[in-house]
């Protein structure tokens, strides 16, 4: 008889947002994907105040049917600067465009470092992979609260940062420089970081084939989507000049699905704290091969096509989360490489 080979077990993971259309997605991409377990979702400040962004995840989580996953709260304010948000990137809501539905889902009553450490710890050492896509204050915080998770956390796979490139600054990215303080104490941990920065992030671009993919869907989570990526289109155009959005926190969460759907280079990394001008740039020094104790990597080139196909495929399997069949599943699927049928569909969706 002949044996069949193991299914590897989902990715577990801790989703850290501040939602942000495109934390938005990389919830979707996290909930709809099968090779994630979603642990926890936990929020921070950053894209708007924490209240917001808590409503906002909270919204995502009824429009795409997320149960038995808790979600809580975290640190409302950075370690040491004062708050900054980004209102004209994200709108006055953190997620402005697409109508939001009132959440009947109850927060956990913990605070979001008490449930990343309870996690962690609850799990066996080198399984839980925490994956943060806003400022770094909640992971930062859990690890000095309890220095045991940083041994025991299987990697950090932050977006945020740019080796090369900055946003909220010449030189620093609007995660990072939120919050440097955060930043530093989470690249200078031992546990290993991925850094899928700005470089990267800046290649996974809604292009109007894209967002035309999603709206055949034709569920309620494709359309959510694709109105969040209308009103992201025209801020990324008139804020920083892109004439389609990038879509960054996905490709984190798109990196512990299958690392292949990018390159990535180890390199030492470290946060700038001092400089008037560099203030929370991501240094990375690429003079010299990196030493074999280097736990840092930075994320290079993206797979266009194979990336947004994982994201296009987790709508997809989400379906209505009433229990509707996706109106256009047919007319969506057949363009992405390793398609699901609408039997997988209806049978798979979380």
């Amino acid at each position: 008889m002949e044996t069949q080979p193991l299914t590897p077990a989902p990715s577990k993971i801790i989703l850290d947002c501040d939602p942000g259309h495109d934390d938005a997605v990389a919830l979707l991409l996290a909930h709809g994907n099968p090779d994630i377990e979603l642990l926890a979702v936990t929020t921070v400040v950053g894209n708007q105040s924490l209240e917001k962004v808590t409503r906002n995840a909270l919204s995502v989580a009824t429009i795409a049917g997320i149960t038995g996953v808790p979600f809580a709260a975290g640190c409302d304010r950075p370690l040491v600067r004062t708050i900054e948000t980004a209102p004209s990137i994200h709108g006055e809501t953190g997620m402005d465009g697409p109508d939001q539905p009132e959440s009947t889902i109850e927060l956990d009553p913990r605070h979001a470092v008490d449930l990343i450490i309870e996690t962690v710890m609850a799990h066996e050492p080198g399984t839980v992979t925490l994956v943060p896509t806003a400022g770094l204050t909640n992971i930062a915080m859990a690890a000095r609260k309890e220095p045991r998770i940083v041994e025991r956390v299987k990697e950090v796979v932050l977006m945020g940062g740019g080796y090369h490139v900055g946003n909220w600054s010449a030189v620093a990215e609007f995660n990072i420089i939120i919050d440097p303080e955060a930043a530093h104490i989470v690249f200078n941990e031992k546990w290993p970081v991925v850094m899928v920065g700005l470089d990267l992030t800046h290649q996974a671009l809604a292009t109007p084939e894209i967002v035309d993919r999603i709206a055949a869907i034709g569920t309620k989570p494709a359309t959510f989507v694709m109105e969040l990526m209308e009103f992201f289109t025209k801020t990324y155009k008139d804020a920083q000049g892109f004439d389609y959005p990038p879509v960054h926190d996905p490709c984190a969460v798109a990196y512990v699905i299958d690392p292949t759907v990018m390159t990535t280079r180890k390199v030492p990394v470290d946060i700038e704290l001092q400089g008037r001008l560099t203030l929370g740039m991501t240094v990375a020094d690429f003079r010299t091969p990196a030493p074999d104790e280097c736990h840092t990597s930075v994320a290079v080139d993206l797979d266009h096509e194979k990336f947004w196909d994982l994201v296009t495929d987790a709508i997809v399997r989400i379906g209505e989360p009433d229990g509707g069949a996706p109106a256009a599943t047919a007319a969506a699927v057949p363009a992405m490489a390793g398609a699901v049928t609408a039997g997988a569909v209806a049978g798979e969706a979380k």
